[in-house]
Order: structure tokens, then sequence, then C-alpha cells
């Protein structure tokens, strides 16, 4: 008996790698890999990029930054002191902002206080002291008595101050009492912030 011949087995020959086509998804993902990861930079993770779009601006040049804050502060400074020659309310030093202050302001510019002559008076006696030795005792009584007359002076205009407010406002801010009193000592022509009111122009 013929054994069956054998045919030889067929060889399948593999693609060459030009005739491999490259799907366009493929593609394109490879693609956008290249575009994104430069090459020596690692791709930032999703919580490095927010992190930085969160990240306040900072401006590059510090000197310009500080020259704009001290310009910015002059301007304050100089409306400041406008308003202290004004009145102004908007630009008043925060000491001197309010009805209350306003109203201590104008009862005390309306009258005549003894604190108005405080000083002068007591210039006087320092130089009398100071050059007629002789007179040294009167003028320091003297001395003593103007410094008495002005804190009753002071006092009585306080009390007076202090009715109006409460009749007014119905309770009277803290450190009131400290500021009529450096108000009615001040010389009228150097008060700041600057008298608005006349002589007998007491406030309502």
């Amino acid at each position: 008996m013929k054994a069956p011949s054998q045919e030889p087995s067929k060889l399948v020959k593999a693609p060459a790698r030009d005739d491999v086509k490259t799907s366009p998804k493929v593609a394109k993902e490879t693609k956008s890999k290249k575009t994104t990861q430069p090459k020596g930079r690692p791709t930032p993770s999703r919580k490095e990029q927010q992190a930085a779009r969160r990240q306040p601006l900072v401006p590059e040049d510090r000197k310009a930054a500080k020259e704009e804050e001290r310009k910015i502060a002059r301007e304050n400074r100089a409306r400041e002191q406008r308003a202290l020659q004004t009145g102004d309310e908007r630009y008043l030093p925060l000491r001197d902002r309010g009805p209350q202050r306003r109203f201590i302001r104008d009862f005390v510019d309306a009258r005549y206080n003894v604190g108005d002559f405080v000083l002068i008076a007591l210039v006087a006696v320092f130089f009398v002291t100071l050059f007629v030795a002789r007179y040294q005792l009167i003028a320091t009584a003297i001395m003593w008595i103007i410094i008495l007359l002005w804190v009753l002076d002071t006092w009585y205009v306080w009390r007076k101050i202090k009715k109006r407010l409460i009749a007014k406002f119905g309770e009277v801010e803290p450190g009131s009492g400290m500021y009529t009193m450096n108000r009615v000592l001040m010389i009228r022509r150097l008060r700041l912030p600057k008298p608005q009111v006349k002589r007998g122009q007491y406030p309502a």
C-alpha cells in the first residue's frame, strides 16, 4: 500500500511594517502625548494644574507695587488734612468722626473758654518768675489759680455737654470727656478739626 503523499505546508508571510496601517484614534492619541509631554519635563497632574490656577497674582515689580502703596498713603493723608480744615466727616480721623464728636466740637467752639487763655497766661507767668525774682511767689499763685479755673471750667462745660448728649442721642460715647477736655484746653485757632461755627452758635 502506498502512503499518502504529504504536501509541503504553506508558510504564511507576515505583513511588512509599512503595510500595517495605524488607526486614526491611536495616531491622534500618540500625537497628543507628544505635544503634552515636552522633552525632559513631566506632565503636571490635574491637582497641580488646579493649584497653579488658584495661585494669587503677584506683581512682578515689587518696587513699583511699594511705590503705588506709598502714593495711596500720601493721598489718604492729604485728604485727611483737608478734612481737618474743612470738617468733611468722610475723611476725618476716626477719633473725630460721628455726630457726638461733631456736637462736642461745635459746643466748645461756640463759647469763650478759660482754656482759650490758659497757655498764654502760663507762658506770661513763666517769664515773670524767670526774670523777676521778687514776683515769683505771686506768679506761682496766679499760675495755680489759672489751672484751677481751667479745671473748673472744663468740668462745667463737660456737665452741660453730657446732659445735651444724653438728651439728643440717648447715651454718651466712651472717651467723650477726654475729647471735651482736649478741645477746651486748646487755643481756638489751633484746634483741629477747625471750628465750623462762630461764637454763640450753639448746636441744636
